[in-house]
Order: structure tokens, then C-alpha cells, then sequence
């Protein structure tokens, strides 16, 4: 079903003139896509949301290029790409995700502080329009306005030489990050080339894989060896299911380690399930059973509980078991037992390639 407000919803966003017109519009894209959810295939959805998201981070990231230049700043210095990380990166923002970003800019020898200076002020408005169209800012402070997530192109290929080199756990944490990143503004080479370089690394230091298999078991599917759902016991959120870390970080976290092992630069879930399989990584059968498990927690995930806090659109990933039909709870039964068929088998794999 094509959304009829798709062309002017884009329009709308790329002339936007001012942060409180995205704002507005972004109170209108919660609205209009909110009552589109359940009318439209997962998959449609999910392309046409991230596809708006997408159009307002770029609009937010103009604006503040014209900013810097109304302040007597200037244009870009160098070419830069604008990184987002996180479900952004995978572009599977559900309505209420906030910001994970980053910057990569071109190498200027002579004038390295000066360069710096003018990419941390320009990612300080960024951030700062995009808190202002109602998007919350990352709470691991993963931000392009953060310095270490601000950097030089030369700058990026040394500190992922150290994350790999000293494989701490915040250091693969951060790794996996990377993985996830993609380029939604500017000089998309550059993000090209910090891939490369992730992926260069990889095969000179295969022993990381075993600290990243950790990271992806950290998660556990919620539910139980007699096939019951495992909902929240305590406190506000009691008889919630948490279809984030319960049920989506799963599938995503295994997903993506077999597309790191097989050199796949593709940051979408369901995007790396097609390539795995058109690569044999994963049979015919496995994708598909894993991708039509993917795609009902990808649709619960949207459905999960919405709340404005202090004007900012957040969620905390669950939803009551009491808004599931016998329907939705037995497909989600059936989904969650693929998730922990996945992990075993991408632990599995990756420990043989260990030994």
C-alpha cells in the first residue's frame, strides 16, 4: 500500500526553513505514520519511516551548515560524512528512536585544529536541531558533538587500530558500533573507507571475534525451554514483554556478527539476511525462516509504548502482553524460537573458527 503523503511528507521536510517547521513536521510524521502501522506491511513501513527520518536528520544537518555560515564561519572546510549509528544505521528507527551519530572528515595537514574546531561547533548545532525536532540525544553520549566520535579520517584508521589492537569491552562495544554505521550526509567515500578499514582489521585480528561473541550472547531470548513467554515481573513495567533486548537485539546482534565474518558492509538486518544467504552463508531455508521471525519482531517493535518525555519522543522497547491477540503472542513464540535457534548456531560457528 503506498502512502499518498510520501512525496509531499519529503517535500514538506526538504524546504523546511527553520528548526520549529521540522519540529512541526515531526509531530505530523508520528501522527500520520502512527495510524498508517497497522495497515501497512512491516516491511513498507519500515522503509517509508526510516526514509522520512532519514529526510529530517538531512534537513537538521543543512540547517546547521547555514547556521555556521550566518555566523561568519564559513562552508565545510573539507568534505565530511555524516555517520548514523545504532537502529539509524540499520535503518530501522521505530517512531520514537533518538540519536546515535558520528563525523568523518577529509584529512587538512597544517590546519588540524582549526579543522576540528569547526566540525565539533557544526555537530554541536546538529545535535541541537535534531533535540529540537524531538529526537533525544544517546545516553552512551555516542554523538557526533563528542570529540571521540568527531575525528579526521586519520584519526579514525588509528583508533580502530587501537580498539582492535586492545579488544576491552567497551573498545568491542564500540567496534560493533562501527559495524552498524552508515553515511546519510556528505562524502559517502569517507564512510567507505572507515568500513574498508574496519573489515582490513578484522582479517589481521581474528582473535576479536571471540570478545564480539560475548557481546552477541549478552541478550538472551525471552523465553523459556517450555516455550513460554517471559514477561516482566516487577515494577512498572510488570507483565511487559521487552521486544527490544528481549527479542530484537538478539536477532540483530547474531545477524550482524555472521555479516562481519563474511565481509558484508550492508548495515540492515534484512538486507544482511539476503546477502548471507546469496553469499551460502545461510541456507534458503534459514533466511527465510529467520527474515519472517525478523520481520514480526520488527512489527512489535514498532508497536512498542510511545511516551513524551519532556517534549522528546521515547520508548522503552516493551509492550504489555495484554495488547497481544493468541495470534500475535503464538507468532511471536514461534519468532523468538528462530532468534534462539540463530544464536546457537552463530555461536557455533564462530567458536569453530576460534579453535
Amino acid at each position: 500500500m503506498i502512502d499518498p503523503m510520501r512525496p509531499h511528507r519529503l517535500q514538506q521536510i526538504s524546504s523546511a526553513d527553520n528548526v520549529e517547521r521540522l519540529r512541526w513536521l515531526r509531530d505530523q510524521l508520528h501522527e500520520e505514520m502512527y495510524a498508517l502501522l497497522p495497515t501497512q506491511p512491516v516491511e513498507e513501513f519500515n522503509e517509508q519511516l526510516n526514509e522520512t527520518h532519514d529526510a529530517l536528520i538531512i534537513r537538521a544537518i543543512m540547517l546547521a551548515e547555514e547556521e555556521m555560515a550566518r555566523m561568519g564561519k564559513g562552508p565545510p572546510p573539507v568534505p565530511y560524512s555524516y555517520l548514523l549509528f545504532g537502529s539509524g544505521g540499520r535503518r530501522e528507527q521505530t517512531l520514537s528512536s533518538d540519536q546515535d551519530s558520528g563525523l568523518i572528515y577529509r584529512d587538512l595537514p597544517g590546519r588540524e585544529e582549526e579543522t576540528k574546531l569547526y566540525f565539533l561547533e557544526l555537530s554541536k548545532h546538529i545535535v541541537g536541531n535534531l533535540v529540537a525536532a524531538g529526537y533525544p540525544p544517546c545516553e552512551g553520549n555516542v554523538l557526533s558533538e563528542n570529540p571521540d566520535w568527531c575525528q579526521s579520517l586519520q584519526e579514525w584508521r588509528e583508533r580502530l587500530g587501537r580498539w582492535f589492537r586492545e579488544p576491552e569491552w567497551e573498545a568491542v562495544r564500540y567496534l560493533l558500533i562501527i559495524a552498524d554505521g552508515r553515511c546519510v550526509y556528505g562524502d559517502t567515500g569517507l564512510a567507505d573507507s572507515l568500513k574498508s578499514m574496519f573489515f582490513s582489521d578484522m582479517l589481521n585480528h581474528p582473535v576479536i571475534l571471540k570478545r564480539m561473541i560475548e557481546n552477541t550472547m549478552r541478550h538472551k531470548v525471552l523465553v523459556n525451554v517450555f516455550g513460554q513467554l517471559l514477561k516482566e515481573r516487577y515494577g512498572e513495567d510488570a507483565g511487559s514483554l521487552d521486544i527490544k533486548y528481549g527479542a530484537y537485539i538478539p536477532m540483530v546482534n547474531s545477524i550482524r556478527l555472521l555479516a562481519i565474518q563474511s565481509n558484508i558492509a550492508s548495515t540492515s538486518t534484512l538486507e544482511r539476511i539476503k546477502m548471507l544467504v546469496e553469499s551460502g552463508k545461510l541456507s534458503r531455508e534459514d533466511g527465510d525462516a529467520y527474515e519472517q521471525a525478523f520481520i514480526c519482531i520488527l512489527h512489535l517493535r514498532l508497536l512498542t509504548t510511545e511516551q513524551n518525555e519532556d517534549q522528546l519522543y521515547a520508548g522503552n522497547g516493551k509492550i504489555h502482553s495484554s495488547k497481544l491477540t493468541k495470534e500475535m503472542a503464538d507468532e511471536l513464540k514461534k519468532s523468538l524460537k528462530q532468534g534462539k535457534r540463530l544464536q546457537k548456531a552463530v555461536y557455533k560457528q564462530t567458536m569453530g573458527r576460534l579453535m
